[in-house]
């Protein structure tokens, strides 16, 4: 087994930060590059791009395999099935304080006929790249997202709770 027959760290390097992240009782979320092969609701997805919260608060049946990460989520109310490839999240990080990890986005699939995303693909200005020192790109490589950086991936930002008063159940006999 050669180099590039070893399987991608990126799914080993996801449930770590994600049980740091429970561990520490910090709120694990992921941003998911959007495209053709990502299930989740597409209503919520911005600039081709959507966050998750992966929490066992947020989810049930939350699976985090070395091809998928796969569970079910409440949107609206309403329970929806979440399919992403490993390969589409851009990054996992804690809510509370930013701390995580960002990957590559996926390189694009060129096809013969325009998708819904066609063109829409690109990963976020210098994330997943490293420059040699005449400053071509040699690849993709990890970015740490740390305390330092005022948003925890470029552009990404958690949701926000609603505004306005907080929803009470009432009681009916």
């Amino acid at each position: 087994m050669g180099p590039t027959d070893l399987p991608s760290t990126r799914p080993y390097l996801i449930r770590a930060l994600y049980d740091w992240c429970t561990d520490n009782g910090f709120t694990p979320y992921v941003a998911v590059h959007v495209d053709q092969t990502v299930q989740v609701p597409r209503e919520h997805v911005k600039n081709n791009e959507i966050v998750l919260n992966i929490s066992m608060d947020a989810t049930s049946t939350l699976k985090l395999g070395n091809e998928f990460i796969e569970f079910r989520a409440r949107f609206g109310g309403v329970a929806r099935d979440i399919v992403v490839p490993m390969d589409h999240v851009i990054a996992i990080y804690a809510r509370e304080n930013g701390q995580g990890m960002a990957f590559p986005a996926p390189t694009p699939v060129i096809s013969a006929g325009p998708t819904p995303l066609h063109g829409l693909a690109a990963a976020a200005p210098g994330v997943g790249k490293v420059e040699d020192e005449d400053h071509t790109p040699s690849g993709p490589s990890l970015v740490s997202v740390g305390p330092a950086s005022p948003t925890p991936v470029d552009d990404v930002e958690p949701p926000k709770p609603p505004s306005g008063p907080r929803p009470a159940l009432k009681r009916v006999k």
